[in-house]
């Protein structure tokens, strides 16, 4: 019974972001937004292969879409510590808006081509290096209580991966009955609902600080990298999320090479392969936001990095729909627990007047791995095959688990202070046992 009632106050913990009205607005408008954006993600990454038969293609135009995150990223996040963060983010949902329009014009008019798509990747690319930056420097501001961060971070995820769950079996259905054109339509519309929740929330200014008037741009970028390269803990965490995932999650760009060629199927099984992964990634974010302290984070990503390789490595060469699709779980779920514990030490251990530099390097590292992996595994996939290419990803994965243990003594022993002034380590014995 007592077991029964601590797990139940556990489960409890993952609705306190809730507590907050701004919260509640920002998760409606932004899990129906996500829908559309997923929805999109599929018909764009069909779309291509359709056009090319290419896994390069489709690693380039991956590319295209994540490496202005790596280019503009860090200063961004100057931008994020200088102006208010709700206004930004209206300001990068509305580009957005016009993004998807645009897209969705052009394909249900029939000029839709792989240079269009290549340039609108790119655009998009370009808002979310502004966007993700300033997602996570917001979150703290939409967590009533310093405790509540945990929650809003997994509740963040959870709500992400809901929406990778719904989002990429709803746009296989949609592509195969309709068309690619009426994706990009839903994900354009469904940015209406986003601004109306950003609009209708009570905050006081976001701003994280008056910028010093002496102090140039790159003078603050300089002092943000400065401020990582000191920070030995931070500067583990960011490098090893960008090691993941150039690893961990680039594979996905040849899930449509699988659904087609291994499966034989169309849309709908690109759809169900997307779905499976996103479902263990909402497993692993639901978990993360039920926890209440950073008791034993450092053995949670072990784990995660552990499953997330060994479900790449069985998934590579297996040639069962099923199986596959349990093993896109287990990695789904490996490759989240990994990326939401390394954001929630650094959230907590960081300064508040650096978070908005240091999330977006966080962001830099974490997505500029993804279009860099992607190249390399479509790479590999033209030349090799695409079983060999994954395997390469998951072998890489179980390496980087290795390097984490080596370093997880040292990595706990240099975050311990900061930790333990934010209240989040729970006691002494229970942080030494959870090590």
């Amino acid at each position: 019974m007592d077991e029964y009632l601590r797990c139940s106050l556990h489960f409890s913990q993952i609705f306190t972001a809730f507590q907050s009205r701004n919260y509640r607005l920002y998760f409606g408008g932004q899990l129906i937004s996500l829908v559309g954006t997923w929805m999109t993600q599929t018909a764009t990454i069909w779309l291509v292969y359709q056009l090319t038969n290419s896994p390069v293609w489709l690693g380039a135009v991956a590319f295209a879409s994540q490496a202005p995150i790596v280019l503009l990223s860090p200063m961004a996040g100057v931008w994020v510590d200088r102006l208010d963060r709700l206004t930004l983010m209206k300001a990068t949902q509305a580009f957005s808006m016009v993004q998807a329009l645009t897209l969705a014009t052009l394909t249900l008019t029939g000029h839709i081509s792989i240079g269009a798509l290549t340039f609108l990747a790119v655009v998009q690319g370009t808002i979310n290096a502004f966007d993700t930056p300033t997602r996570h420097a917001l979150a703290v501001s939409l967590a009533e209580k310093r405790e509540h961060l945990p929650a809003v971070i997994g509740m963040n995820s959870s709500m992400f991966n809901m929406a990778r769950m719904v989002g990429p079996s709803i746009g296989g259905f949609v592509i195969a009955f309709f068309g690619a054109g009426l994706c990009y339509l839903f994900d354009g519309l469904s940015y209406i609902g986003v601004l109306a929740a950003l609009f209708a929330m009570k905050m006081r200014s976001t701003r994280a600080r008056q910028p010093n008037q002496l102090e140039s741009a790159w003078a603050a970028l300089a002092n943000g990298f400065r401020y990582v390269h000191r920070f030995p803990a931070i500067r583990f965490l960011i490098l090893f999320n960008g090691c993941m995932s150039l690893f961990a999650f680039s594979f996905s760009v040849l899930i449509p090479v699988y659904a087609k060629e291994t499966f034989f199927g169309d849309a709908r099984t690109l759809g169900y392969l997307m779905s499976s992964s996103a479902a263990g990634s909402m497993t692993g974010a639901l978990y993360m936001a039920s926890r209440r302290s950073m008791k034993g984070i450092g053995r949670i990503i072990l784990t995660g990095g552990g499953l997330a390789g060994a479900g790449l490595l069985v998934f590579a060469w297996s040639r069962s729909l099923p199986i596959s699709m349990a093993c896109l779980l287990f990695t789904g779920l490996g490759g989240l627990l990994v990326a939401i514990s390394n954001n929630t030490l650094v959230q907590n251990l960081v300064d508040e007047d650096k978070r908005g530099r240091v999330m977006s390097l966080f962001t830099a590292a974490f997505l500029g791995g993804m279009p860099l992996g992607s190249l390399l595994t479509g790479w590999i996939a033209e030349h090799f095959g695409i079983s060999w290419a994954t395997t390469i990803n998951a072998l890489a994965c179980l390496v980087l688990g290795i390097v984490f243990l080596r370093n997880r003594r040292w990595l706990r022993i240099t975050s311990s202070r900061v930790l333990k002034q934010q209240g989040v380590l729970g006691t002494e014995s229970e942080w030494a046992a959870g090590r």
